[in-house]
């Protein structure tokens, strides 16, 4: 077990990684500053994208904190602060006169960027969409709706289209309620069981379960349960297959932190734990899970993939890896901006600091307990 993460450590390494891409936006110079590492040879493609896919994902996890009413007093300054960060840096990405403007329909990458961009707005409404000028609030409308032209995979990506309309259908009122109808009943079929969907017709061993499947899902119906009967009876039971898979996933976390390093994405580092985090953050972990049990286990991932050396640039940036820099961990799709869906694993910095996840006393996650001999229930799949 890892020397365990204090909230003002998760805090400080949440804004290490948060802040450079909302300070450089926000100057209008984030194509100035930014980074593309990529794998060779992809680096002007990527280039294309790897701008909104960073502020996307960074706001994507930091939403919660930056909407958190009781936020502590020593953590108010740093709040009002990235508050700001964020609204100057989407009135920059939003100007289409900007160095910086957004690309949201030259290629399919920015499908995926949006939606990560409107699952931040859906978590966070006040400070990263009531907060906005109304020109900027309307080039937002606008720019999401504008990704309809882009036509989704048939797969995961399915559930990117899905979000942007949920978003649009909350902040608009309008929406393409076929897009959201096709991805939910798709992802149905696609379920495997024991709490693990398909990524398409097939079954990956990977994390996207985590990075986008269930806390996507949940979310769009969550939005757009009072359209559609069928959404509203489908939603216990997503809710009870994603129960499951955050029981799955703390179990997949070793004493020292570690996890299998499975899959496509790995660079996304603790971003693999999103689900977990989500879970955490909606007071909905298993039984079987303390809270506190659950800051342990993301601490303790948290701590391997962001403080391994090499995992930043001598300016701060994040470089492509899982532990450390390992460029060959990369995918073709891969680019700097892409690294920052590691904030997602902070997500529970949403919570009050009161709340059980925080103020409970130090615990052991399964694997913990699991390994050092102390008695624990069997496992127990979830069955249909």
């Amino acid at each position: 077990m890892t020397t365990p993460l204090s909230r003002s450590d998760w805090l400080s390494l949440l804004l290490r990684v948060a802040e450079p891409p909302l300070t450089a936006l926000a100057a209008g110079e984030l194509r100035k500053r930014f980074p593309v590492q990529s794998r060779p040879g992809h680096e002007a493609d990527r280039a294309r994208f790897t701008h909104l896919e960073a502020i996307g994902r960074t706001l994507a996890g930091l939403a919660p904190w930056l909407a958190l009413e009781a936020v502590p007093p020593g953590e108010s300054a740093a709040q009002a602060r990235l508050r700001a960060l964020a609204v100057a840096a989407l009135r920059q990405g939003l100007d289409p006169e900007s160095p910086d403007a957004f690309n949201f329909t030259d290629g399919a990458q920015p499908l995926v960027d949006a939606a990560f961009l409107a699952h931040a707005l859906l978590r966070a409404p006040g400070p990263l969409f009531d907060a906005l000028d109304a020109t900027t609030r309307a080039r937002l409308v606008g720019a999401l709706r504008s990704t309809r032209a882009i036509t989704p995979g048939f797969n995961n990506w399915l559930l990117f289209a899905a979000m942007i309309e949920a978003a649009l259908l909350r902040f608009d009122g309008n929406a393409d309620l076929m897009r959201i109808d096709y991805a939910v009943r798709q992802h149905e079929q696609w379920y495997k069981g024991d709490g693990a969907y398909g990524d398409g017709p097939d079954f990956h061993w990977d994390y996207y379960n985590s990075f986008v499947i269930q806390p996507m899902l949940l979310d769009v119906l969550e939005t757009v349960d009072t359209h559609d009967e069928r959404w509203r009876t489908l939603l216990p039971l997503v809710r009870r297959r994603a129960v499951r898979h955050a029981a799955v996933l703390e179990r997949m976390i070793a004493p020292d932190g570690t996890f299998p390093p499975l899959g496509r994405s790995l660079v996304y580092r603790c971003g693999a734990f999103q689900h977990l985090a989500v879970m955490a953050l909606r007071r909905e972990l298993p039984a079987t899970i303390p809270p506190a049990a659950a800051r342990g286990a993301l601490g303790a991932v948290i701590r391997r993939t962001l403080e391994a050396p090499g995992t930043f640039d001598a300016a701060g940036w994040l470089r492509i890896g899982l532990s450390g820099e390992q460029p060959g961990l990369g995918e073709s799709y891969i680019s700097t901006g892409s690294l920052y869906l590691c904030t997602t694993a902070f997500l529970p910095l949403g919570l009050p600091a009161d709340d059980a996840f925080w103020a409970g006393p130090d615990a052991p996650w399964t694997s913990v307990r699991a390994w050092s001999g102390q008695d624990l229930s069997a496992d127990s799949a979830l069955y249909s």
